[in-house]
């Protein structure tokens, strides 16, 4: 397999961002035939010494875990990126370091995700959890699906809350992370850390100087120190169309960034693609509540990103899981990854079905999956959004309403290949979805209401003609 290239992960703070604003957002870059889905874990309590079972290793419990949603290649258990219900996003850089990755079976900086948005309140929190993990169980393990090759990698991380974030890079079980409270901030694949250090591993400098990377006369540098030659040269590309913004950093923004291939953010390369992406809004004002957009889908300049909130009683929309395999499962058998089996849940298939038909020029097969009925729901959705609720709260004020409308149907722009999609998937989270439907649910399927009212007109003159 060639050589990764670069993921991104970004986050702008005010007064970059717009309105008292953190925009998170993440491509995520893995082998192109790779499937990734969407999946939602409730808050749980767990028995004293249960254990829980990550993609390789069995590690212990704790008392209590929260609501987490995730993005994650479908055939492991961690994930590439995800929030909790507490605001905590937290995303995964696969790095190498002059210390080779172990190929022995430990925790993937994956299940580190996981494990943090598990465990943490907080951005901090996260971040102490995951080192003190990688303290007591170790990192290592193959990062891809291959039975022929074992790919391993260090792990570098984005933890973000509404209040701070932090850069968290590792190589074994040393670390150190850096502070971001303000501006823009932008991680990949290299490591970016320097002489900026607010936390680190009690041993790290200790170490270092043991294997001779580094004297103790000179500031201490960690890319520098880690590094393989000049390996640690800034690569964010995206980080300057961002801070092009000055402070209006938005939602659409990060989209616009994570869409761009020209600038190597989005990946469409012979043995690599961007698989899925998140772009996660966290209002400072602790009173409103958190918007994560996932895509669910491959290529983001192809992928609508549907919104998530953390509600009461939340049912994640079945089309975007991956069907499971359970023990017969090739990922948890030994020796591992000797077949692949079809990972692919229902909105893959239909992304691919509509890909397909654009790419041979088959247009009005796309127009013509939408109904009369699907028309009716949207423009009922629309005529009535002054009567929703957002996030369990009741607002009258109408301007409020189209404000917000008009913002998220900018994200979604008509000339997206899978926008139909959205009627495909409000569908059935209709249909599984109790409690209020908050406006951040319906006034990101208005946008589809033109498309729709072209489809009814194509069948309307298909029909005439006979």
């Amino acid at each position: 397999m060639a050589s990764a290239p670069p993921s991104y992960c970004f986050v702008a703070f005010p007064p970059c961002s717009k309105d008292g604003l953190v925009v998170f957002g993440k491509n995520s870059a893995r082998p192109r035939d790779e499937v990734q889905e969407v999946v939602y874990f409730a808050a749980a309590a767990h028995d004293v010494g249960s254990k829980v079972e990550c993609t390789y290793i069995e590690i212990e419990q704790v008392p209590k875990t929260h609501a987490v949603v995730l993005s994650r290649p479908s055939w492991l258990w961690g994930a590439e990126m995800g929030a909790n219900e507490h605001g905590v996003c937290v995303a995964n850089e696969a790095v190498v370091t002059r210390e080779p990755a172990s190929e022995s079976e430990a925790l993937l900086g994956m299940d580190l995700v996981r494990l943090g948005l598990e465990r943490g309140a907080t951005a901090k929190e996260a971040l102490d959890v995951i080192v003190a993990l990688l303290e007591e169980h170790g990192q290592g393990g193959n990062y891809y699906e291959d039975g022929s090759t074992c790919h391993t990698f260090q792990s570098a991380f984005l933890i973000v809350d509404r209040n701070e974030a932090w850069v968290l890079e590792t190589s074994g079980k040393y670390w150190a992370a850096e502070k971001i409270t303000e501006g823009v901030k932008c991680i990949c694949n290299q490591l970016s850390l320097t002489t900026k250090i607010d936390a680190e591993h009690p041993e790290l400098r200790n170490y270092v100087r043991s294997q001779g990377w580094w004297n103790g006369d000179s500031d201490f540098n960690f890319s520098e120190v880690f590094s393989l030659a000049d390996d640690h040269l800034a690569c964010c590309s995206g980080r300057e169309s961002l801070e092009k913004q000055g402070g209006d950093v938005s939602a659409q923004a990060m989209i616009d960034v994570l869409r761009d291939k020209d600038s190597g953010v989005c990946v469409d390369s012979e043995s690599f693609l961007t698989t899925a992406s998140i772009v996660s809004v966290l209002p400072q004002d602790p009173s409103f509540p958190c918007v994560h957009y996932f895509t669910g889908t491959p290529d983001p300049s192809r992928s609508v990103f549907k919104p998530f909130i953390f509600v009461d009683d939340v049912k994640l929309v079945p089309k975007v899981q991956s069907p499971s395999f359970g023990n017969d499962d090739p990922a948890k058998k030994i020796p591992r990854f000797q077949e692949k089996p079809d990972r692919r849940h229902e909105l893959y298939k239909a992304h691919e079905w509509v890909r397909s038909l654009l790419e041979n020029d088959q247009l009005w097969w796309l127009l013509l999956a939408f109904s009369l009925e699907d028309y009716k729901v949207l423009q009922a959705l629309k005529e009535n959004l002054h009567t929703c609720e957002f996030a369990g709260k009741t607002f009258l004020e109408e301007k409020m309403l189209l404000a917000i409308c008009t913002w998220l149907t900018n994200c979604f722009p008509l000339s997206n290949l899978v926008v139909f999609l959205f009627v495909y998937v409000y569908s059935e989270r209709r249909k599984s979805l109790t409690g209020p439907i908050t406006v951040c649910m319906l006034t990101n399927l208005v946008q589809n209401v033109k498309i729709c009212m072209l489809g009814i007109q194509l069948k309307q003159r298909l029909t005439s003609t006979g």
